[in-house]
């Protein structure tokens, strides 16, 4: 094995890459192992072979598209927090949030499959997930848009529960409710009279 950096993918290499593992998320998500890998480049627009060059096995296709999963979710907190308000910022990445945790949800059993096979694809997912809510939070409390009482690994936890019992696709609607709720629970509160 090399220590040798790798280097960047030509522009069109990262482009089906990016395909490909779109496409094994909405194929995992929709069909679980079910899912042929000849189907996934097929709906990627690639070759087989391009697919087995970037992923020689199904099990390290279903790691990557997770992890990419949750590199695109944690990838946007900069980019949100540069364009938006901080409160608004974090009310965008919430449902972000919950997109990724119905792609996790519907590849429960690919990703259960690559964990019996000796993978860990959920290796640093929960720093990285708490790290991007935490920048989110921090900037919503110094802006004062947001309580500053509230610990990000609580409102981690709640975000979990909310991924917990509507993370169905069906179950949409009832998402954005509770979101909109936890959100509520976040407005600073004025101080009481004494």
């Amino acid at each position: 094995m090399s220590d040798a950096p790798k280097r960047p993918l030509r522009a069109d290499a990262q482009r089906n890459r990016d395909k490909i593992l779109a496409a094994a998320v909405r194929m995992f998500s929709e069909e679980g192992l079910d899912a042929h890998l000849e189907r996934i480049a097929k709906e990627a627009g690639v070759g087989s072979g391009t697919l087995y060059r970037n992923f020689p096995t199904r099990e390290a296709l279903i790691e990557a598209a997770y992890r990419n999963e949750v590199a695109r979710l944690c990838d946007a907190a900069p980019g949100l927090l540069a364009e938006l308000p901080p409160a608004e910022a974090l009310r965008v990445w919430t449902r972000r949030f919950v997109d990724y945790a119905t792609a996790k949800f519907g590849m429960a059993d690919a990703l259960r499959a690559v964990v019996a096979s000796g993978g860990n694809p959920y290796a640093d997912s929960r720093e990285l997930i708490q790290a991007a809510l935490t920048a989110l939070m921090d900037a919503g409390a110094a802006a004062g848009e947001i309580r500053s009482d509230i610990r990000p690994t609580d409102m981690f936890a709640a975000l979990a529960g909310i991924a917990l019992t509507s993370a169905r696709p069906e179950q949409r609607e009832q998402a954005e409710r509770l979101l909109d709720l936890l959100l509520d629970g976040l407005r600073p509160v004025a101080p009481r009279p004494t």
